[in-house]
């Protein structure tokens, strides 16, 4: 379901456009294979990130010798990206094996920029109010019948 917010400009500038992922995500791909290493899709299983790339061992390909967990964000431009609680928190656990790529100008010539432990940046928290709450004592002192 699209967020119900999504058209409004706190949240407009974050809204995910299917075609700017995929392109994001391929050219994460076709950089991490142009650097060794190769990077499996993990983005339908909710795991807080969307590749698993490995370096593999020079003698038994096989092998890793290093893995990246890899969020992928992409705008078609520059702009700010968010992350969900779950990338959040997976990358707060995974610290310095996760990476976040983020995928800038995908409308035009896609640049990769890499961060690793991105949990240490400055993140600013989107909170929304969903439901408020009065004790029922509060009811009671003010109700007429």
């Amino acid at each position: 379901m699209p967020h119900p917010e999504r058209a409004k400009p706190d949240f407009a500038r974050l809204v995910s456009d299917d075609a700017t992922e995929r392109t994001a995500v391929e050219t994460v791909i076709a950089y991490e294979r142009a650097r060794g290493w190769e990077a499996v899709s993990v983005e339908n299983e909710n795991r807080g990130f969307d590749l698993i790339s490995r370096r593999p061992h020079p003698e038994d390909p096989q092998t890793a010798i290093e893995v990246r967990f890899i969020e992928v964000k992409g705008r078609s431009a520059v702009g700010e990206i968010a992350l969900t609680t779950n990338e959040y928190k997976t990358a707060q656990r995974l610290k310095k094996d996760y990476w976040l790529y983020v995928v800038f100008n995908c409308a035009s010539k896609p640049e990769v920029n890499l961060v690793q432990d991105p949990a240490q940046l400055d993140w600013k928290p989107i909170v929304k109010i969903e439901h408020y709450h009065v004790r029922h004592q509060a009811i009671l002192e003010v109700a007429t019948t």
